[in-house]
């Protein structure tokens, strides 16, 4: 691989399940701890996997995981990784105020370093639920000291979506010191296509993802950002009831198939943490 093709961020949301908002008409937080929890045996195997690919990567980490699992917290720092915020309950940005928000930042973020004692300067909201009604939230961040933020999506989707933001990483008018790394798509006709992870990288063929990866650095020469979560390589998850037929076929598709199509991505290219990628070049790029 030239070395003038640029190094892509691996992510990892750490969230069991049960968490997922497309189940919270479905599971009510007070069940939560009465559930089977998988997040720490499944976080592990992908701690297993990316050893065995020499990759460093970015664990967007729940605070209510991290209480729970604080021996996690530390293997994750302890094996050369980045922990960063994805607050404590995974409540979106868009259920709450300003004031709640910072309450939120500021819990989940002391629990985090305080587990882990590594300075954590990056967040990602609960399904990216930062977009053009709440971009207050991008200042408040900027305000309690956050480095960067990787919560808005520049696509037009049913749950969240920002189809006017940047797609590469830019610094907001309204947060200037706060860098928002906006998560990967591809430009095809004027219209953004996700392509940086999750249930679309289990939707679409390997080879689609690999073309869209190569494309975005050979051609566009930019950095793209990859997430998934831990429940993503667990097809033996429990399976929930009641579900509507689109919240069951973007939940349990291809989960059979995702940690085969990883070990491919984690060979195709090149990966290392948001910091490593983003934070080193501190600089504006163009949208």
């Amino acid at each position: 691989m030239s070395s003038q093709t640029p190094i892509n961020a691996m992510t990892v949301d750490v969230e069991d399940y049960f968490q997922v908002s497309a189940f919270e008409s479905n599971i009510k937080r007070e069940q939560w701890e009465a559930l089977p929890h998988r997040v720490e045996q499944n976080t592990n195997k992908i701690l297993d996997m990316f050893e065995q690919h020499q990759v460093k990567a970015t664990f967007f980490t729940l605070g209510w995981v991290a209480e729970r699992y604080p021996q996690l917290v530390r293997r994750i720092v302890d094996e050369g990784h980045e922990l960063a915020s994805h607050g404590y309950q995974h409540i979106r940005v868009t259920e709450q105020t300003p004031e709640q928000f910072r309450q939120d930042l500021i819990i989940s973020r002391k629990i985090l370093e305080d587990i882990g004692g590594q300075a954590v300067v990056g967040y990602r909201a609960a399904s990216y639920s930062i977009g053009a009604k709440n971009l207050w939230a991008l200042e408040v961040l900027e305000d309690e000291g956050f480095q960067y933020s990787s919560s808005i999506y520049p696509v037009k989707h049913d749950l969240y979506g920002m189809p006017g933001a940047p797609r590469f990483a830019y610094r907001p008018e309204n947060a200037p010191k706060l860098l928002e790394i906006p998560i990967t798509t591809l430009n095809v006709l004027d219209r953004n296509i996700p392509c940086g992870g999750g249930g679309f990288f289990r939707l679409y063929p390997y080879q689609f993802s690999k073309w869209a990866y190569r494309y975005l650095n050979d051609h566009e020469k930019q950095s793209g950002i990859f997430y998934f979560h831990p429940w993503e390589i667990d097809p033996e998850q429990p399976r929930q009831h009641d579900l509507s037929f689109k919240t069951q076929f973007r939940h349990y598709l291809n989960l059979n198939r995702m940690q085969n199509r990883l070990n491919s991505l984690l060979t195709d290219f090149a990966w290392d943490t948001m910091r490593n990628v983003f934070l080193s070049k501190q600089t504006n790029q163009p949208s």
